[in-house]
This record gives C-alpha cells, sequence and structure tokens, in this order.
C-alpha cells in the first residue's frame, strides 16, 4: 500500500461514519467513501494543507448529492423506509456524546424529516464540531444561512431526541424487560413501558410481510405487538450491539428481524423493527 493510500485508510473509520449519518445507509456510505478514495487518489498531495478537512469536504459532498437523489427512491419504497441498522464497531470513533447520539438509530431516522444541506450542516456541527465558516464552504451557503439550517434542524428533532439518554447497561434492561414483557403477553408491563404517544416502525421494503403504515398510539401499539406474538413464535433472539446501543436480533416463523427502540424520559417512544433482508445481510453476515 502507497503513502498516499495509508494516509486515507486512516480517516476511513471517520468518513464511513460520516457518510452513514448523511445516508443512513452503510452501502451507500462506502461506495461514497469509495469515490472520495478516487478522488483523493488523483490528488497532488503536496498542495493539501489538512488532509482530513479535504476528505471531509469531498465525503460530504459526495453523500449530499447522493442523498438528493436517494430521496426520489425513498418516497417510492413500499411502506416505511428505515434506516439500515449497523454494527456499532463499524461506524468510526464514538468517542463524545454528540458522535454517540447522531448514530443512534432513532436520530438517524429522524434525519430523514431534513433536507440534504441542513443534515449535512446538522451532522457536521453536532457531531464533528466544525466551525460554520468551514460548513458554509462545504454545503456552499453562507455562514448565516447555515446557522438558520442548524437552528431549524434542531427544532426538528428536538421532539424525538431523548433529554436524559439511558446508559448501555439501563437500556438492555430495559429491552429485555420489553422482550419478557411481550413474550409473556403480560399488558400491564408492555403499558407501562411503553409511552402514550409510541410509534411502531416496520420495514420490510416489499420483499417481507410487514405494516405499510406505522402505528401509532399505546392501544394500537399493544394490540400489533400481542397480534404478532400470537401468530409467530419467536424461535431465538439475541442481543447486538447496533448503532450505538443494544437491538433485540430476532427469528420468528424462520424470519430474522431486528428491533431498535428509540426512547424518551426511560420510556419507549418508537419501536423500529427492520424485516428487509437486503438491510440486514451485512448485520448478520457471517452468523
Amino acid at each position: 500500500m502507497t503513502e498516499h493510500a495509508e494516509e486515507f485508510e486512516a480517516h476511513r473509520p471517520v468518513l464511513t461514519g460520516l457518510a452513514y449519518r448523511l445516508l443512513g445507509s452503510l452501502w451507500d456510505a462506502e461506495d461514497v467513501v469509495q469515490d472520495a478514495y478516487l478522488r483523493w487518489s488523483r490528488v497532488d498531495r503536496s498542495e493539501i494543507r489538512d488532509a482530513r478537512g479535504f476528505l471531509i469536504t469531498v465525503t460530504s459532498r459526495l453523500a449530499i448529492d447522493q442523498l438528493r437523489s436517494a430521496r426520489v427512491t425513498r418516497e417510492a419504497y413500499v411502506g416505511p423506509w428505515l434506516p439500515e441498522p449497523v454494527a456499532t464497531d463499524a461506524l468510526g470513533p464514538l468517542d463524545t456524546a454528540e458522535l454517540r447520539d447522531t448514530v443512534s438509530y432513532a436520530t438517524v431516522h429522524l434525519m430523514e424529516r431534513l433536507t440534504p444541506p441542513e443534515r449535512a450542516v446538522f451532522v457536521l456541527r453536532e457531531a464533528f464540531q466544525l466551525p460554520y465558516e468551514e460548513i458554509a464552504s462545504i454545503v456552499e451557503a453562507s455562514v448565516a444561512n447555515c446557522r438558520q439550517m442548524y437552528s431549524r434542524a434542531g427544532r426538528h428533532l428536538a421532539a424525538g431526541r431523548d433529554r436524559f439518554p439511558l446508559s448501555d447497561d439501563e437500556h438492555a434492561k430495559l429491552l429485555t424487560r420489553f422482550l419478557e414483557a411481550a413474550r409473556g403477553g403480560d399488558l400491564a408491563a408492555l403499558t407501562e413501558l411503553l409511552a402514550e404517544d409510541v410509534v411502531a416502525w416496520s420495514d420490510g421494503g416489499g420483499k417481507v410481510t410487514a405494516a405499510r403504515r406505522p402505528v401509532t398510539g399505546r392501544t394500537k401499539v399493544l394490540a400489533l405487538i400481542t397480534g404478532l406474538l400470537d401468530r409467530y413464535e419467536i424461535e431465538a433472539f439475541d442481543v447486538l450491539d447496533v448503532n450505538g446501543a443494544p437491538a433485540l436480533a430476532v427469528t420468528a416463523d424462520g424470519q430474522r428481524q431486528v428491533a431498535l427502540l428509540g426512547l424518551r424520559d426511560g420510556r419507549i417512544e418508537a419501536v423500529y423493527t427492520m424485516r428487509n433482508p437486503d438491510k440486514l445481510s451485512r448485520l448478520f453476515a457471517g452468523s
């Protein structure tokens, strides 16, 4: 490997994490990072003062372009489009609260509400702490406009982000309580765990059976959970580290799926079930 390639590889984990936050798909993120590498391989290294800054700029711009085209495809998706759940160790450094929070499944899903420039501004400022002047150059907007986009993005995401996030251990315990209550048909325990306005999302991608619309409200979500458990037997389950938090891998009726929880104030406000095998292939590769 050349020195040029080695320098790029040192930055690859950060770039992959950045691209995933912007796209919600590890497949697309890795394609974008590979395109960034091709551009890097063609530049004169002596003309680049800050390799990390250059690569973040290139990756961000490529991801924004990719996101614009992807949004058209996602609007025609069969049922709700959910982000690809990704093993935490594939998402680059998570050594600050902001890096961890912006890769959480609930936040990545919520960021679908943002325009591509808003999403880029939010991620670059919130997760990577870039100055507004640098962000403005990347998204080709004024500093004032970038400040407005960041503020607007924060308002869009505020309602769905947990103000008091649980530790991994607490999160895992709540996940286990949820599974035990569901399998035991303990409606009282499930009612206590679920927020009144809880929403259940399911992504089958048109490849497997899944709800075509979000199910909203505690009563309807309880009916959904109990109905599914009456119909399908859980054959196996395991807890995985996904998007920076524990997630539940379940096999039911021969179908593998992953359930992730969105939490707020110690209660479950969202249940995300990924059933689309295409979006699970990386997570379950080799298992």
